[in-house]
C-alpha cells in the first residue's frame, strides 16, 4: 500500500506547513462532520431517486407498497454517503512549498494538482454558516491556462485559510505596464 494516500491522523493542523514545507497537511478533523453532512445529503438523493424506481419495480411485480423504496433508498443512501464522506475527508491532503500550492485526495481514485505560484490568478476564502460555526473555511484558488480553472480546498482551519491565501498573495507577481 502506498503511504502518500493513507489515512490523515485525527488530530488537527496547529502550524501552517510554510514552517514544515515538504509535509502533506491533513485537513482539521473537525471538518469530518461537513464531509459527512454534505456527502450523506447527496447520496440520500441519489439513493431516494434510485429506491422510487426499485420501489415502482417492486409495486409492480411484487405487489409491495410504493413508499418502500424511496424510504429505504433513503436511509441506505444517507448512511453510505455519511460513512464515505468521512473516508474521503481521511484522504484529503494539502501543501505549500517553494514552487506553489498542492492538493492530494482520493484512495481509489487518485488525484494530485500541484499549482505553480506564477500560474495563481487570484485567492478567495469562502465560509459558509457550517463552516464559521466550526471555525473552518474554503481557500479557493483561482489558476490561469488549466482546464480546472480553480482549485478548492474545503474544511480548511480558518487562520491556515487566511494565512496560504496571504502567502500565496504575496507570491504573485505584479502585472507590468508594458506600454
Amino acid at each position: 500500500m502506498n503511504d502518500r494516500f493513507s489515512p490523515a491522523p485525527s488530530a488537527p493542523t496547529t502550524t501552517l506547513s510554510v514552517v514544515h514545507p515538504d509535509v502533506w497537511q491533513p485537513l482539521p478533523a473537525r471538518g469530518r462532520g461537513l464531509f459527512r453532512l454534505s456527502h450523506a445529503v447527496w447520496m440520500g438523493l441519489i439513493g431516494a431517486g434510485a429506491g422510487t424506481g426499485l420501489g415502482v419495480l417492486a409495486h409492480g411485480f411484487l405487489d409491495t407498497p410504493i413508499w418502500i423504496g424511496p424510504i429505504a433508498g433513503l436511509l441506505l443512501g444517507t448512511l453510505y454517503g455519511a460513512y464515505l464522506g468521512g473516508r474521503r475527508h481521511g484522504y484529503y491532503r494539502w501543501k505549500l512549498d517553494d514552487e506553489g500550492f498542492a492538493v492530494r485526495k482520493g484512495r481509489m481514485w487518485q488525484s494530485e494538482t500541484h499549482v505553480p505560484a506564477t500560474r495563481v490568478q487570484h485567492l478567495d476564502v469562502k465560509r459558509g454558516p457550517l463552516e464559521r460555526s466550526r471555525k473552518l473555511a474554503t481557500l479557493v484558488i483561482h489558476t490561469a491556462g488549466t482546464r480546472l480553472e480553480s482549485i478548492r480546498v474545503p474544511c480548511l482551519d480558518e487562520d491556515d485559510a487566511e494565512a496560504l491565501r496571504s502567502t500565496l498573495a504575496s507570491r504573485i507577481e505584479p502585472e507590468r505596464d508594458d506600454d
